[in-house]
């Protein structure tokens, strides 16, 4: 026999329940935006970029994190993982001679992508600052007015707000506002800060950390690879700074040689002593010169 299906109530025919003052319930919200950026780094970098790394971590809910890429392995596998993490943004740290520490931003697969020196690296370990906020909530992302003065940084700008923005109603955020992040250009780099809003009304802040510099090399069109977009012009290379430091003190070097040397040179002409006589011993010759 065939069991008989219950009666729906009118509430769930599709009349929806009011609330006491007569009113409509609100619509609730939906995760729309599905924006995820995997955080990861190449094997090789020091623990101070680690460190970096993991704030950056903390600031994302919506990042992601994967194993750190092999050496022999390209750039362009980044994509494959990001695909299979189900990623459409890269943040990704390599480093070079232990000393200078690089990084990705991406657009997965498509791009664009840009290259930065990262410099000037404080973690939150490092700096210990008072200030606090909640983990995973909601930041305001802001901008100061030079990046609307270029169009090589408006891209940047862009690229920085899909990858630090948290999307609205994410799973893993908190509905608040308690924190800035703050991004300024000034000579010719990008400065990171991070606040904590302590007084709405009054808009005081205090920094909680942490805090780094980005210099832009390069913007290519693809994610990883590509045309070149834009070249940095003024940008200088870690090598060539070093060998620059290294050529100016040689040149200290030969400067100081070169003055002992002359120092050195000066033939110092002693003064005559009238007792040398005393003790002079004639000679031959002098005795048949003077017969």
């Amino acid at each position: 026999s065939k069991k008989r299906k219950r009666p729906k109530s009118a509430e769930k025919k599709g009349k929806k329940k009011k609330g006491l003052d007569g009113s409509k319930p609100a619509k609730r919200m939906t995760w729309t935006n599905k924006q995820r950026a995997l955080v990861f780094a190449a094997r090789g970098i020091t623990f101070h970029a680690r460190h970096l790394m993991n704030d950056l971590r903390i600031l994302m809910p919506h990042s992601k994190t994967d194993s750190k890429l092999e050496r022999k392995e390209g750039l362009y596998a980044i994509n494959e993982i990001c695909e299979m993490k189900n990623c459409n943004m890269s943040m990704f740290f390599e480093m070079r001679k232990k000393l200078d520490l690089f990084m990705w931003l991406s657009m997965v697969p498509n791009g664009p992508s840009a290259r930065f020196l990262v410099q000037n690296v404080h973690t939150m370990d490092e700096m210990r600052l008072t200030g606090n906020h909640l983990k995973s909530s909601r930041p305001l992302v802001t901008f100061n007015k030079a990046f609307d003065e270029q169009p090589h940084l408006s891209l940047i700008k862009e690229l920085l707000k899909q990858m630090f923005a948290t999307p609205n109603m994410h799973p893993k955020s908190k509905p608040f506002y308690d924190h800035v992040l703050g991004f300024t250009y000034l000579d010719g780099r990008i400065w990171f800060r991070n606040f904590q809003i302590t007084d709405q009304a009054e808009g005081s802040l205090v920094e909680v950390g942490p805090r780094f510099c980005l210099w832009l090399i390069k913007i290519f069109s693809g994610s990883f690879s590509g045309n070149v977009i834009y070249d940095n012009p003024n940008y200088k290379s870690p090598n060539q700074y070093r060998t620059e430091l290294k050529i100016a003190a040689s040149h200290r070097y030969k400067a100081k040689a070169e003055k002992n040397a002359k120092k050195a040179a000066v033939e110092i002409i002693p003064k005559e002593d009238e007792l040398d006589e005393i003790f002079h011993t004639i000679t031959k010759d002098e005795l048949k010169q003077a017969g």
